[in-house]
């Protein structure tokens, strides 16, 4: 998320845009990462159990996060346009769950959307706060298609080391207590 972690609404959704899929895209990331018939092969996938060709699901996540990514570097440059300082975004210790719901097909227009549901201060790294996010994605007929909940850094903008924490972190730069804890030459 491009906003400090003191902006960021809980429920707050933000539309990161859609994708049509089509049959040769489908076929394509197919063949190169998930190569199962069902994916690559239009006439086996006619008599499969999934009634005719499928995207992967990897596929659904990876357009998805593209998306996410553009989306982010979208609110970075608005804030920027309106004379603000983006926030500061941090890694993804890990995705809690996801679920392909509902499989995407050919001529499918899917839908994304993150939404935060929940925010803390970080336990383990001052300064930083820890984002629980939703990304929902639907088809043209409104059902959800995937959906994970994901975990994201963002930085606080008002964010002050206390004095102790500073005072350790001056006495780890002095050369001699370096030497004492094997950090020196």
């Amino acid at each position: 998320m491009t906003r400090w972690f003191e902006d960021i609404n809980i429920d707050e959704a933000f539309p990161l845009g859609d994708h049509s899929f089509t049959a040769d895209e489908i076929i394509r990331f197919g063949t190169l990462y998930d190569p199962q018939y069902f994916h690559t092969d239009p006439e086996l996938a006619r008599h499969s159990h999934f009634g005719g060709l499928i995207a992967s699901g990897w596929h659904t996540v990876s357009v998805g996060h593209r998306k996410m990514v553009d989306a982010l570097f979208a609110e970075e440059e608005r804030l920027r346009g309106l004379g603000q300082e983006p926030g500061v975004s941090g890694p993804s210790p890990g995705v809690n769950s996801m679920e392909f719901k509902a499989p995407v097909r050919p001529g499918d227009t899917v839908t994304y959307t993150l939404t935060v549901t929940d925010k803390r201060p970080s336990n383990s790294i001052p300064g930083w706060g820890l984002l629980f996010n939703q990304i929902t994605a639907r088809n043209q007929h409104g059902d959800l298609v995937y959906e994970a909940h994901l975990v994201g850094f963002s930085k606080l903008r008002d964010y002050v080391m206390p004095l102790r924490l500073r005072v350790l972190l001056a006495l780890t730069r002095l050369p001699l207590l370096g030497k004492l804890i094997g950090r020196g030459s």
